[in-house]
């Protein structure tokens, strides 16, 4: 894990906070950050949830930022170092927001509806196979470096 860059897992985080909040939010129309506190049914509540969505953006933007700005002070990565460590914050951001926002605190489902839970867990899933696979690009990169074997 020590090969993984917390400057990639803050990019990762925040890109993948904001295809989060692009496709679902903004393409599908799935939900909004709000939207089962504050179904999005009057002009208050939709504003509710579109101030909720903006100050997620916002939070996005600041991890991005925030990742740039250390890629910009740390060491050079390697693209696989890069790549890798951007899908283990993805996937460290699927895990999280899918916890806590979908199951936890119930503030959003992926989808509402009658398949809500498949669709909650298909995107924890997701998150799993992001992080495994991050950290498998990261790990191939610390082998090649330290001439182990390992595939």
């Amino acid at each position: 894990m020590s090969q993984v860059s917390r400057a990639a897992i803050l990019l990762g985080l925040g890109l993948g906070g904001f295809v989060d909040g692009i496709v679902a939010h903004q393409i599908l129309n799935w939900h909004h950050m709000l939207s089962s506190w504050y179904p999005p049914d009057t002009a208050e509540n939709l504003h509710l949830n579109m101030v909720g969505d903006g100050l997620f953006h916002l939070l996005c933007l600041f991890f991005v930022l925030v990742g740039i700005a250390s890629l910009n002070r740390g060491p050079r990565l390697t693209s696989r170092t890069l790549w890798g460590g951007t899908a283990v914050g993805w996937g460290a951001f699927n895990l999280v927001e899918g916890t806590v926002d979908h199951l936890l605190l119930g503030v959003h489902h992926v989808r509402s509806g009658p398949h809500q839970l498949g669709y909650d867990l298909g995107f924890l899933a997701l998150g799993v196979v992001l992080v495994m696979v991050g950290l498998l690009m990261s790990r191939r990169v610390a082998d090649a470096d330290t001439g182990s074997p390992h595939v």
